[in-house]
């Protein structure tokens, strides 16, 4: 069953600290990214090695296996945006339905070894592209499709707040 789409927009995580899993984005730069992101990689793999992956908690929340989905796919999108910022000037980042996404490729079907190491693998590359930003970069920008406009840094941030946030969903 498709989970009711999330209509909120996250930008706000921007300029405050996040009250559910307290993530403050004034703490992060590109440079704090790659570490980060490698240090979620075993907890990610602890979670889906859970027996109860695969359950929702309730009608309306992604199962623990889902959510990991989503942050392979979150790894896999935000390193496509980071590199169109860093090769091209004003980027444009085309739409993404994450929950169109969910549906589509089966997130609550999934095999959580395969997704395990999917996760790892893509997690390890936005972290490797965010290693290589150089100062210099951090202002660049690119445009989202609804016009919310993004520098390398803002990107970073943005980026994330998401992947922490799920962490924190599933307890992870």
């Amino acid at each position: 069953m498709p989970i009711i789409p999330d209509q909120k927009d996250w930008t706000w995580v921007l300029s405050q600290p996040c009250p559910d899993c307290s993530f403050d984005a004034s703490t992060v730069t590109p440079a704090t990214v790659p570490g980060t992101v490698e240090s979620m990689l075993p907890r990610w793999r602890a979670v889906l090695r859970r027996p109860e992956v695969t359950e929702r908690p309730d009608e309306d929340t992604w199962s623990a296996l889902e959510y990991a989905c989503h942050v392979r796919d979150v790894f896999a999108l935000f390193d496509q945006r980071l590199n169109l910022m860093l090769e091209s000037e004003d980027a444009r980042f085309a739409d993404w339905d994450q929950d169109r996404t969910a549906v589509e490729q089966d997130y609550a079907g999934a095999d959580p070894a395969v997704v395990s190491a999917e996760l790892t693998a893509e997690g390890k590359q936005i972290a490797e592209s965010f290693a290589g930003v150089r100062e210099s970069e951090w202002g660049r920008k690119g445009l989202r499709s609804n016009g919310s406009e993004f520098t390398v840094l803002t990107l970073a941030q943005y980026f994330l707040h998401d992947v922490v946030h799920h962490l924190h969903d599933v307890d992870g």
